[in-house]
């Protein structure tokens, strides 16, 4: 069974919350609420555009964001009954596996 907190950058476009990529170490907040005039982005400089810059700024409380991140880290320690890991992972992926084959035949 998937996790259910595991996500594609596709899946979390269009689902409001906070995702971390652990490969990558960034944190993505996904806010549906604000409204914006549709008439803006019928004129021509944006149109075809699937995302529009509006700001380089980063309009996010870093305490609360601090927050959440720690009480993430608590509740899904690693090793923890609730860590998430992938539970097909038996070993590393380097480990090789066993060759049952008998010198000088194939």
């Amino acid at each position: 069974m998937a996790d259910p907190r595991q996500f594609e950058v596709d899946e979390i476009l269009n689902r409001p919350g906070s995702y971390f990529n652990p490969q990558t170490e960034v944190l993505v907040i996904v806010d549906d609420s604000p409204e914006l005039d549709a008439e803006i982005f019928n004129m021509e400089e944006f149109e075809g555009a699937d995302w529009v810059l509006i700001s380089d700024e980063v309009p996010v409380d870093e305490h609360r964001r601090d927050e959440l991140l720690e009480k993430f880290q608590i509740h899904y320690h690693p090793g923890g009954a609730n860590s998430i890991t992938d539970e097909d992972d038996e070993g590393p992926e380097d480990e090789l596996e066993e060759d049952h084959q008998e010198i000088g035949r194939e």
